[in-house]
């Protein structure tokens, strides 16, 4: 069973407190993780988490690492630990620990767990909210299941780095038909000047994001349109408003795409109403 231990100033979760070196995550990427916002002392849309989570499990064939009943138990545990009342907690599940191979390991070998929770300040995100970011593109070069929310993420870590390079807090994946699939750690919309907001389909080729997802719900409350349709970058360069949503952003406004503003440059005020109405509609499980 898994063990709660202070581990470099921080409580985690992990069965030895380290990482073995022979733990498949680290000689592999052979495991898959999910990372759920905490806002006001409530875990956001955890149970959502938690089945992308048995859902990436199941497509890898690894073994959960602790009963599901069990787990929601160990993020509030951890989350309060730490005193997080604001900021996330990240789960990790590998395959576990064997000697390196790339075939699975010994039936019986048990996966390992991993939970940790950090602080955030949201002062810091909303002064982010009020100006913006801005995106790159980059080709994508990723492997073909990004549904699954594997710990394989070095393309992501090429990309993310050459947006900080060139002055812009994320890049978007585009694919040879100059589509924008999603960015290295979000996923991306437009705003129409009709007032429609535009997502890319997440049956295949991107990660279905569980903040996507409630965004969709959030939309029908405020009683917003939505396509899931491909739109290309120029056609983002050319909408009414983008942003980017994830557990840890939320909905971003993006003001500027390659160096192109979009529209004004400012953040739009359809992103900003939902950002605003997420919290009301998003499952909120106390921690």
């Amino acid at each position: 069973m898994p063990r709660i231990a202070y581990v470099n100033g921080r409580y985690v979760v992990h069965a030895q407190a380290r990482v073995h070196i022979e733990d498949r995550g680290y000689q592999f990427a052979d495991g898959v993780y999910e990372v759920c916002e905490v806002a006001r002392g409530h875990i956001v849309d955890m149970p959502r988490h938690l089945a992308r989570l048995k859902r990436s499990l199941r497509e890898l064939s690894i073994a959960w690492p602790v009963s599901e009943g069990v787990l929601p138990m160990l993020l509030r545990e951890v989350v309060n630990r730490n005193g997080v009342v604001n900021g996330l907690v990240y789960l990790q599940v590998t395959r576990g620990v064997a000697s390196r191979d790339f075939v699975f390991p010994p039936a019986g070998t048990r996966s390992s767990l991993v939970i940790t929770a950090r602080k955030a300040d949201p002062a810091a995100a909303a002064k982010r909210v009020e100006t913006g970011i801005k995106v790159i593109t980059v080709p994508e070069n990723r492997w073909d299941r990004v549904d699954i929310k594997s710990t394989g993420l070095l393309p992501n870590v090429l990309a993310k780095q050459k947006a900080k390079e060139a002055g812009a807090q994320e890049a978007w994946f585009v694919d040879t038909d100059g589509n924008v699939k999603e960015g290295g750690s979000s996923n991306a919309w437009i705003v129409t000047w009709d007032g429609v907001l535009v997502t890319r389909p997440a049956e295949h080729g991107i990660l279905r994001g569980i903040t996507r997802t409630t965004l969709f719900d959030v939309a029908a409350k405020l009683g917003l349109k939505i396509e899931e349709r491909g739109f290309s970058v120029a056609e983002a360069k050319a909408a009414k408003e983008a942003f980017i949503s994830s557990a840890t952003t939320i909905a971003m406004p993006v003001v500027e795409i390659d160096g192109a503003p979009i529209a004004n440059g400012h953040p739009g005020s359809m992103t900003l109403s939902l950002r605003q109405a997420f919290f009301d509609v998003a499952e909120k499980s106390p921690a």
